[in-house]
């Protein structure tokens, strides 16, 4: 009877790891690669997300920009030290308090103007797809927008930003967030990167 109890510990626990099922807690985190698809499919960007200190903090790790753009953008008009900062790199989530699939308490950060958003995170109960809401004073008057999550090996380490690289490589390396094995990256297109809700 033992025996067999043991069995069935020993294949669950390995069924959990053929599929990608998260073994402490039961629950996906939002930390890994993530794209943000416009309506029409294509990607204006990836974005890691990751815990610091914490709390969970998301950067741009990769932009898609229009032919004739500036291919080095830099925050002109955020404040304090991100004034003038690389856009690639460049943390624009910070302060996200997990409780659960939802993360709230954050902000966001539209380095387009640098206007500083308060934000909401839900993610899907497959640790798949992430809701991002972006809103001033009540959550209510905000407005979403739905990240597909990326493969754990969409980029290599040597083409994330160099800011990035550590927390890239700890989460690759972490069993804490759910093994991805996406159908690959969503379609690129020419939509401007890091455009977060309004």
């Amino acid at each position: 009877m033992k025996l067999r109890i043991l069995t069935l510990i020993v294949a669950s626990l390995m069924a959990g790891l053929a599929y990608g099922v998260p073994l402490s807690g039961g629950e996906p985190t939002a930390a890994g690669m993530w794209a943000q698809v416009d309506e029409n499919g294509r990607v204006g960007g990836w974005f890691l997300i990751f815990e610091n200190n914490g709390v969970y903090e998301g950067a741009i790790a990769k932009m898609f920009l229009k032919p004739g753009e500036d291919p080095n953008p830099i925050c002109t008009h955020c404040t304090g030290d991100q004034k003038n900062a690389p856009s690639l790199g460049l943390t624009i989530i910070k302060g996200m308090q997990r409780t659960g699939l939802v993360y709230q308490n954050g902000s966001i950060l539209d380095p387009r103007d640098g206007s500083v958003y308060h934000a909401k995170m839900t993610l899907s109960p497959d640790g798949q797809q992430l809701t991002l809401r972006g809103y001033l004073g009540i959550e209510l008057f905000g407005q979403n927008q739905i990240w597909q999550r990326l493969p754990d090996d969409v980029m290599p380490p040597d083409q994330m930003p160099q800011n990035l690289v550590p927390y890239w490589l700890a989460q690759r390396s972490s069993s804490d967030g759910m093994t991805t094995r996406g159908m690959g990256p969503p379609r690129t297109g020419s939509v401007r990167a890091s455009q977060p809700p309004r």
